[in-house]
């Protein structure tokens, strides 16, 4: 790297930034990653430390460590806030509360997506999403309280309240993590209650408005994927809207219908990260209903060819908003970079190669579409593990989760059964730290 190496930032370290700034290893460009967290997180994987099976560690690596061997990248603990594209800076809060402007020559925004409440973000404060490490965390937590109140409790209605577990949306995140948590009551919760607790009585309520679960998938496998839930004990209650949440359940439309819950996990919607309205507006770049921005087939922002984005928070045809497309489109930009200075031709537009959709639905059954390929059972969670570990980024990582996997299948016992919180903050309020 020379003195006056090209300045690329990159904002996120998530899938699509961190494989640009890996791919940009050797070229002779400044890399620096900004981003408001010191960890890359897997969260394909982040349903599993919800239900104690992983813990926090074994899917988010420190961005420090996983880019220590590359000698012309740095990192930045810190939130981008806003965009100077006259100037080529970015505005960053650091940790400790001071500003720092971030000039850059190139610049690749990864800011990815946040949860959509559909204009009730009052919700969130009992409806708690999973898309943080931290969301994860407390969310085992309140799964695991909600088992002990429920075998404290001595009214059966009481009871049976903290033992529904409403999960509101059937896509792959809420049908895996209704999987995992029928499967956690019914196998190790059985074992650790003795008589206290009648796992039998646990409610998972999956609802969705749709008339599907896994809508994107064949109807083949999201009818396989509705029949394995049910049998897993999982009620899958498709067609009825959210209307209303608040701490002792959720509202249903039609009919004003009301299911009594204690726990209730948003897993409906998504829509792009704020910072993607930022840069919107910076650059004057459109963006759709969702919030995300409109960017040219190389994944660059319209009128600012220095300017790249890519994952979760943009529109490029009709890419899914996975982890697949993040991970090529950022390794895509990091050729179209180095070809740039090379002064060769850069490659041309950027082309989703779609290698499948996977679901898990319980610890020995996945569904899988690969490239209309049908894959379900036992053959599909193995297809579903190889291309998860493969995507997890660590080989210590990828052994610690193989470790965990295999204990648990052996012997039905989840190693991270932690409440962080004491037990007289354990009744859930109308309010929720966070």
């Amino acid at each position: 790297m020379t003195a006056a190496a090209h300045r690329v930032v990159i904002v996120g370290a998530g899938f699509g930034g961190l494989a640009a700034a890996r791919a940009l290893k050797g070229a002779d460009v400044a890399v620096t990653v900004v981003d408001r967290m010191n960890h890359h997180l897997f969260q394909p994987l982040l349903y599993q430390v919800a239900t104690a099976l992983l813990p926090p560690g074994d899917i988010a690596p420190a961005v420090r460590d996983v880019l220590r061997d590359q000698h012309n990248a740095t990192v930045l603990l810190g939130e981008a806030v806003g965009f100077d594209v006259e100037a080529r800076a970015v505005e960053v809060v650091l940790s400790d509360g001071s500003h720092r402007s971030l000039g850059y020559d190139t610049l690749l925004v990864a800011a990815g997506a946040t949860d959509s409440y559909f204009g009730h973000d009052e919700w969130r404060a009992v409806a708690r999403p999973m898309k943080t490490l931290r969301d994860a965390v407390e969310l085992r937590s309140r799964l695991l309280a909600a088992f002990e109140n429920a075998a404290a409790a001595e009214d059966p209605v009481e009871r049976d309240r903290w033992l529904t577990i409403a999960i509101v949306g059937a896509g792959p995140t809420g049908v895996e993590l209704a999987g995992q948590v029928a499967a956690m009551a019914r196998r190790t919760l059985r074992r650790q209650f003795r008589g206290l607790l009648d796992p039998t009585r646990v409610r998972v309520v999956l609802l969705d408005a749709v008339d599907s679960v896994l809508p994107p998938f064949p109807a083949k496998l999201r009818a396989r994927t509705k029949r394995t839930l049910e049998k897993l004990g999982v009620e899958v209650r498709l067609g009825e809207k959210v209307s209303g949440v608040d701490a002792d359940g959720v509202e249903l439309d039609p009919g004003g219908r009301r299911l009594p819950a204690r726990t209730v996990v948003w897993s409906a919607g998504v829509k792009a990260s704020p910072l993607g309205e930022e840069l919107a507006k910076a650059t004057g770049a459109e963006t759709d209903r969702k919030g995300r921005v409109l960017v040219a087939p190389d994944c660059s922002v319209p009128g600012r060819p220095e300017v790249f984005a890519i994952g979760d928070m943009i529109s490029l045809g009709s890419i899914p908003g996975v982890a697949a497309p993040a991970i090529q489109e950022g390794r895509y930009v990091a050729r179209v970079i180095t070809a740039r200075l090379a002064g060769t031709r850069p490659p041309g537009p950027f082309r989703y190669h779609d290698r499948g959709t996977m679901a898990t639905v319980s610890p020995g059954d996945a569904v899988a579409d690969v490239r209309g390929l049908r894959l379900s059972g036992l053959i599909g969670k193995l297809a579903w593990a190889l291309v998860h570990l493969t995507y997890l980024i660590g080989w210590r990582n990828r052994i610690a989760v193989v470790a965990e996997w295999t204990w648990m299948m052996a012997t039905g016992r989840r190693s991270q059964r932690i409440i962080l919180e004491p037990a007289s903050e354990q009744r859930i309020t109308g309010t929720h730290p966070g």
